[in-house]
């Protein structure tokens, strides 16, 4: 179910830079949670230039490139893993497109497993058994 969306200004990255971009992130979240490789899922939404501001400036043609991301996990993903992908994803931004680390922006949304669906079916059941025993694990560290 790992889903990242990327927010680029268009005509700011190569075709190249873009699939290393979806290639490295899905092979970081494959790292990162363990997922295999067929439930993740990587977008990039272009933006024209004159519909994007940064900083109360729209960046046009001379603006700076400051891309944000947002991705999706299941709840009960530990904090340590939510907080590698938010740093993971802003270091591939930077190293493969080349952007100011301080501009870039992400966010995480944790969702229940009853609210996401794969193949129109809820994951909370068909992912029953790995919520189990990520509810488990994060239990048994709290105690």
């Amino acid at each position: 179910m790992p889903v990242v969306n990327f927010h680029l200004v268009e005509g700011r990255a190569t075709p190249q830079q873009e699939a290393a971009l979806l290639k490295g992130a899905c092979a970081l979240y494959c790292e990162v949670l363990r997922a295999s490789l067929e439930r993740v899922r990587a977008f990039i939404t272009r933006h024209a230039p004159a519909h994007v501001l940064v900083a109360g400036e729209l960046v046009g043609d001379d603006g700076p490139h400051a891309p944000v991301f947002d991705f999706i996990v299941l709840e009960g993903r530990p904090l340590e893993e939510r907080q590698r992908l938010l740093a993971g994803f802003t270091t591939l931004l930077v190293d493969i497109l080349g952007v100011e680390r301080a501009l870039v922006r992400g966010s995480c949304t944790p969702v229940h497993p009853e609210n996401w669906a794969i193949g129109g079916r809820p994951a909370s059941e068909l992912r029953a058994d790995e919520v189990r025993a990520r509810a488990q694990r994060a239990a048994d560290g709290a105690a």
